[in-house]
């Protein structure tokens, strides 16, 4: 009886509970790891150069080659195997199968599949062996039999002694043609491309100069002596684009396959080389160094599982940073006008209760009407107003970084209205009436005291709207975000930084890659290295928050009154 007395009384104290606390603390805390000790292992090993299997598989129909990477193992029950196709005789409960990328897709059906370990045999790893990463098609897996230029032979392995030979030529072939490659891109990108900004100019320049009257001689013969000499350039631009791509289009090497083929490929498809089996650890760690920096400055391709994401990433950056800045004065100017000028009363409650309403809408009923306000309503008229001779193609008036920058802003409001606010409300009276008593305004009163001290909690409202921006996809969908876009909304025409512009987003690149993928297989690294990557950016936009908000906080800390 004492004993349960004494547990009685030690429930009634605070001990329990602190003790409670501090577990679902520490069970989030060690949750929250393990989260994301299981993305950046999966995503960061994706970029480790493994090696490549040859082996030979023997089964009761066939025996055949197989070449490729070892991706996974895993025990299967023999029930299952037989339910999938008949014929396995064994008297095991369970089998161990291995999960094989053998890439070369435009040669089989797959190139992830599963082979059953008990058919497995000869299984070697030959320096030999390659890896030919491609603008197509993804990874080729073989042995480098052959180059050629111009259709002629210029090596080809006749066993061991000129491998290393044929490799080194090959390897200087292939630096020729990414310079060559270059050049291309130079031309395409940006000398063909300006003269195209240029062209359209011309034509938007007519068109507005028509809708304003009959268009004059004078102005139609000089717009048409500038489109005649744009036009002579272009020309000149592209003859010296075809000598380039004949030279690129010179090179070619065969490749013998797992079947034992030899098949051509053009040495412009190859954007990396290497052979993992004879990689030393050095070589190893650049390799990695190398596909962690493609996957930070590339654009992607082949439907996004391979190539980069840097256009999601600045996207992501600079919509956070647009909406940040349209976020913080108008959740600020709204925290003030309710705390500091509202009359206390009815109306003022109902509008509180409204905005911590607001807070909890779905994110999606956020992007309907962004589509409906901001995109058709307020972008449609400024194309009427400002764009006529645009018309009917949309400047503005349809989905861009303008409009998404404004639907997160709209979203997260709310947050930054009620951090700033309840940051206000910690402001002694006594600092407001003091400030009145010696002669200021309310309006100095209000920018030289209340506001410097309340800026730590108007970063606070900051950073948690960023923290929930940043990670939104439905609304983004809606009202800007894309699968894919040839360019950067910055560059070096005037205004440099287009509003109007479709952008990429992490959030939305995760949710395509993992669900609208063909090869999820292949895709399924990518998506844990993006949402490690998606998940930093977050950290590193919170930190530098956080640090603005603590040097605001140490620099007003003078103004705090002494208890």
């Amino acid at each position: 009886m004492r004993s349960d007395k004494s547990l009685l009384r030690w429930f009634h104290t605070d001990t329990p509970w602190v003790w409670l606390n501090a577990g679902a603390v520490a069970l989030c805390l060690l949750t929250l790891l393990g989260i994301l000790m299981l993305i950046s292992v999966q995503g960061l090993a994706h970029f480790w150069p493994k090696q490549l299997l040859q082996a030979q598989v023997t089964t009761a129909e066939q025996s055949h080659r197989i070449i490729g990477e070892v991706i996974r193992h895993e025990q299967v029950s023999v029930q299952r195997l037989r339910n999938a196709g008949p014929g396995l005789e064994t008297d095991a409960v369970e089998l161990r199968r291995t999960l094989i990328r053998g890439a070369n897709r435009e040669l089989s059906e797959s190139d992830f599949f599963w082979v059953l370990d008990a058919t497995l045999s000869e299984q070697a790893h030959p320096d030999t062996l390659a890896v030919f990463e491609r603008t197509r098609w993804g990874k080729l897996y073989g042995y480098l039999r052959e180059l050629s230029e111009d259709g002629q032979v210029l090596l080809r392995e006749d066993g061991q002694s000129n491998a290393p030979q044929l490799w080194n030529a090959f390897e200087q072939r292939l630096q020729r043609a990414h310079s060559l490659q270059g050049e291309i891109d130079h031309i395409e990108g940006d000398l063909l491309g300006h003269i195209n900004r240029q062209l359209e100019a011309l034509r938007l320049e007519q068109r507005r100069l028509e809708l304003l009257g009959p268009l004059q001689q004078p102005q139609r013969t000089t717009l048409e002596q500038q489109r005649v000499e744009l036009e002579q350039e272009y020309q000149l631009l592209r003859k010296r684009l075809t000598r380039l791509q004949q030279q690129l289009r010179r090179d070619s090497f065969k490749v013998e396959v797992a079947d034992g083929r030899e098949l051509e490929f053009a040495m412009a498809d190859v954007i990396r080389a290497y052979r993992p089996n004879q990689m030393q650890l050095l070589d190893k760690l650049k390799h990695y160094g190398s596909k962690l920096w493609e996957f930070l400055s590339d654009s992607p391709r082949e439907g996004n599982t391979e190539g980069g994401v840097f256009p999601a990433l600045f996207g992501t950056v600079l919509m956070v940073l647009l909406m940040s800045l349209l976020v913080t004065p108008f959740g600020v100017l709204a925290a003030v006008y309710l705390h500091e000028y509202a009359y206390q009363g009815r109306l003022t409650r109902i509008i509180r209760i409204a905005v911590n309403n607001l807070a909890g809408v779905p994110s999606i009923v956020y992007g309907i009407f962004g589509l409906g306000f901001f995109v058709y309503f307020v972008g449609g008229n400024i194309d009427a107003l400002f764009f006529p001779e645009t018309l009917p193609a949309p400047t503005f008036g349809t989905g861009g970084l303008l409009w998404a920058s404004a639907t997160l802003a709209l979203l997260t409001l709310p947050v930054v209205i009620v951090a700033t606010e309840e940051g206000l409300r910690t402001i002694p009276n006594s600092l407001r009436e003091g400030a009145l008593a010696l002669g200021a305004t309310r309006a100095e009163t209000l920018w030289k005291i209340v506001l410097p001290m309340a800026s730590p909690a108007m970063m606070t409202g900051v950073i948690l709207a960023i923290a929930r921006a940043a990670g939104e996809v439905a609304p983004l969908m809606l009202v800007g975000v894309v699968k894919l876009v040839p360019q950067l909304p910055v560059d070096g025409y005037f205004p440099y930084l287009h509003l109007d512009q479709k952008f990429m987003h992490l959030g939305f690149h995760i949710y395509d890659v993992g669900f609208h993928s063909a090869n999820t297989e292949a895709a399924q690294p990518l998506v844990y290295a993006t949402a490690l990557l998606l998940l930093l950016v977050i950290l590193l936009l919170n930190l530098s928050a956080i640090l603005m908000r603590n040097h605001l906080r140490a620099r007003f800390r003078t103004l705090e009154p002494e208890l």
